[in-house]
Parts: structure tokens; sequence; C-alpha cells
């Protein structure tokens, strides 16, 4: 059942359509996780640093640590940590935190400036000092500048933490931010800023996706089983309708062709012209089966009725007839294996073969006819086989000799890249609307049927299929002399 449903071109384009889109929306999904992930963190450190800054905007100006007025709510956690790692100042309700650079939660006091005194600061008189100076304010009034005002670091670094407000624990995003040159000394402020939204809201992407990207698969899997069921229907009626002409074996039966323009109407127009090729072809070997059964019967009943009269009457046997009949029949057979062998698609070989030698051979085996024979043979070379190129030859001069009046020309001559073979006569000639049919195979013109005249129509079919298949052409048109000229044409084989 598996093999059968995955062998299905609609199921494997479906599961193909439905694997890339899982894997694109995956993708996208991951993609846009980790955009919105990257963004709201890049957001709460942004608003970390902001509330770290104000805080050492405060510490800067002189106010001390324990006078800050922290940010209040469970969003913002505050610390306030010297260089030895005491905090000084934190967030009301802070119960834990981790992250920063101490897990403290309750304030220390720090130690009293010798020189400034306590956050109080002054003496009586309302500012001069044992030396007779004004004192070191901690506030705008200081004439020492660089002791009372501390100076920010340009960049804050940023680090993530959770901490525990008020009962409840949530993950921040914290902002360390130094401040140096303080009342204190060196002091890093940090603040944090809420992961919450940012986890809410990649949550409900996240459960957004679980829930839409398998209804969103569910869709286009279904979509593309209806748009490929749809798009293969047609293939379907070409396989049923292939399928009934192989089982009832009638080949004038065609496919229905989709009124379409795609692939699939090509593939039915196609189909139909091989099945019209097909059904020639048949046709063709059919009558060409009969053809040769009716030609085949002819000599044999001649030649048993002569052998059967031998037999009863020795002194009535025609010695000649039995022969030119068991001729006549070797011939047929002859040319039969050789259409059949050239149907089959034997190639006709490479041989180097001069026609000019080869004309003049095959007038030579003739002998001396009723007609004369005027030759004008240029040696010219073609690539092929000899057997079947003097059987082209021999079959033209048979025909010419057979239906000349007085005379048959023949030619051999090269021009160009051709090599060309002319046999004419001065006979009857073919009438025009006859010249392609006579290459037909038995096919012979009404004046020349009686079985006198020889041959049983196939020495033209035999000639003009070898000159096809060695890449040439074989016509017919009128002589000068008023008879026919067959005009054979072949490649001239390529310098040795």
């Amino acid at each position: 059942m598996r093999r059968r449903l995955f062998g299905s071109v609609r199921a494997r384009a479906t599961l193909g359509a439905t694997l890339v889109v899982a894997v694109a929306l995956l993708a996208a999904g991951a993609s846009v996780l980790l955009a919105l992930r990257s963004n709201l963190t890049d957001q709460a450190s942004s608003e970390a640093e902001s509330s770290a800054r104000k805080v050492a905007v405060s510490i800067a100006t002189g106010t001390a640590p324990a006078a800050l007025e922290l940010p209040d709510g469970d969003d913002t956690p505050v610390q306030v940590v010297d260089g030895d790692g005491r905090l000084l100042a934190a967030g009301e309700d802070l119960e834990r935190i981790s992250g920063t650079g101490s897990s403290a939660v309750k304030p220390v006091t720090p130690p009293v400036d010798d020189d400034g005194g306590d956050d109080g600061g002054g003496d009586d008189d309302g500012g001069s000092d044992r030396h007779g100076g004004k004192g070191k304010g901690k506030g705008k009034g200081g004439d020492d500048d660089s002791y009372a005002y501390g100076e920010i670091a340009d960049d804050a670094e940023g680090g993530k933490g959770s901490a525990t407000v008020d009962g409840e624990t949530r993950d921040y995003r914290f902002a360390a931010l130094e401040v140096k040159n303080t009342r204190q000394g060196d002091l890093t402020v940090y603040a944090g800023a809420s992961l919450s939204a940012e986890q809410s809201a990649v949550g409900t992407a996240l459960t957004v996706m679980l829930i839409g990207f398998p209804v969103l698969l569910g869709v286009v899997g279904a979509v593309t089983w209806l748009v490929t069921r749809r798009a293969l229907r047609p293939v379907e009626g070409i396989r049923s309708e292939m399928s009934a002409i192989t089982a009832s074996q009638d080949l004038a039966r065609r496919v229905p062709e989709p009124a379409t323009h795609d692939e699939v109407a090509r593939l039915a127009r196609t189909t139909n012209e091989t099945l019209a090729a097909l059904e020639t072809s048949v046709e063709r070997q059919r009558r060409f089966v009969a053809d040769a059964s009716h030609e085949l019967r002819s000599p044999i009943a001649s030649l048993r009725t002569q052998l059967e009269v031998g037999a009863a009457h020795p002194e009535l046997l025609d010695v000649d007839g039995a022969v030119a009949d068991t001729v006549r029949l070797q011939e047929l057979a002859a040319g039969l294996l050789l259409l059949a062998r050239l149907d089959a698609g034997e190639r006709p070989g490479e041989a180097r073969v001069d026609l000019a030698t080869l004309a003049g051979e095959e007038l030579s085996q003739r002998p001396a006819g009723r007609v004369a024979v005027r030759t004008h043979l240029e040696p010219v070379e073609v690539a092929g086989s000899r057997s079947q190129l003097a059987r082209v030859v021999g079959n033209l001069l048979d025909n010419a000799q057979r239906h000349a009046r007085s005379r048959v020309d023949i030619a051999v001559r090269a021009e160009g890249p051709w090599a060309v073979v002319e046999v004419g006569d001065d006979g009857a000639g073919v009438p025009e609307a006859e010249r392609e049919r006579i290459f037909e195979r038995f096919v012979r013109l009404d004046d020349a049927r009686a079985r006198d005249d020889g041959g049983a129509g196939l020495g033209l079919a035999i000639a003009r299929d070898v000159a096809v298949r060695h890449g040439g052409a074989l016509t017919v048109r009128s002589s000068p002399a008023g008879g026919a000229l067959f005009e054979l044409r072949l490649p001239v084989a390529p310098v040795a």
C-alpha cells in the first residue's frame, strides 16, 4: 500500500511541495524569532542603560549613594557597588539578584571621609576648615570640583541575570555603568530592565507558529493534491486509452487530446502521431506480407506443376521453365530478405566503393541484349555497402533495359559533394502522377504487369531504401530521349 501510494506522481508532488514549504516556514520562523528576540533584547539593554545613566548622573553630581532616589517598581532593580564589591545602595524590595557585580541586596554604610567629614560636612562657622580655607563640599558649592564630581564612562557593559523583587522572580537585562573619582571612590551602577516583554512576545510568536504552521502545511498539501489531480487527469485518460488500445490491438483508436497548450496536450498529440505512424507501419507490413505471399505463390505453383507433370510424364518436363521459375523465386526471396534487413535498421557499412567500377562490373555481367547501352563513367568513390549499392545499380539497369525501345544511357560523375549515377532509357517514360508511387513495394504500372516482363515490383523500392540509408536519394524524371531518367545521388566519400 505504501509503495503504491508513493509510486503516484500526485503523492510525490504533494509530499515534495509540503516538505519544501515546511523547510521554508521553519527557516522563516526561526529568522523571525531570532530577529524579534534580538530586537527586544536590544530594547531592554537600552532601557537598562538609560536607568543606570540616570543614577550615575546623580552620583556624579555629588549625591551620596545612601541619598539616591532609585527607581521604584519591579521592572528596574538597581545596585550601586564600590570598587571593593560592597553594596552601597539598592532598590527597595530587592530580595535576590544575580548577573551583577554583587549578589548582596542590603547596602552597607560607607566609611566617613576624613577630609570632608560626614554627609553634613563643614564647621559650624559656615565654611572655614581647620586650615583656614573653605571646606570641600560634596555639592555644587565646593571649590575642588574634581573631588566632588565623578566621571561617567561613555559605554555601559551588558549582561543577563535574574532578580527577585517583592517575592517575584524575573529575568533581566543588566547594564553596568562605571562612575570614577567620586567621594566614595570608583563606583559601578547596575540597572536592570525586565525581559518579560521579550519572553512574552517570543512565546506568543512561537505559539502562533506551532498552531499556524501545521494548518498552513495542511492547506498547501491539500491544494497541491487537488491541483496535481486536476493537472494529471488528462494523463490518466491517455493511460487508460493506451491500455484499451493495447488490449484491443486496434491501432485506429486515438488518445484524447486536451484543449490546452501545455506539456500534457503535447504528449497526447505526440502519442497520437506515434499511433498513426505505428498503424501505417503495421498496415504496410501486412500489405507486404500479403503481397509477398501472392508473389511467391505464382512461381511456387508453376514450379510444382512442372515438377508434377515431369514426374508423371518425364518426356513433358520443361526444364528451362522450371529453372526460370526457380531463379525468379530465388531473386524474389533475396529481395524480400534485403528489405527485411533494411527495415530492421541494418547499417550500410563504411567500405569505399568506386561507382564507375561498380557500374562497369554490373554491365559486364549482362549479355548483349536487344538494346544498346551507352556509358560515360567517371571515377568517384562513396562509402557504404558494396553489395547493396551493386543491387541498386543492377536494379536500375534491369528496369531501363526492360522498358527501353532501343537505347539505355548510364553515366557516373561527381557534382560537388555528391556522386551522381544516371540511368535513362528511350521508352514510354513514367507519368508524372506515378513518379512517387513506383517506389512503393510490389507496385507495377499497368503496362508492366505482365509476368513475362519480369520483376515483382521490388527493385525500385529496394533501390530507394538503400539510397536513403546511405544518406542519398533516388528520383525519376523524363530523359532527353523521351523515356525515364533515374538519378541516384550519394555523398562522396571523404578523403582518406
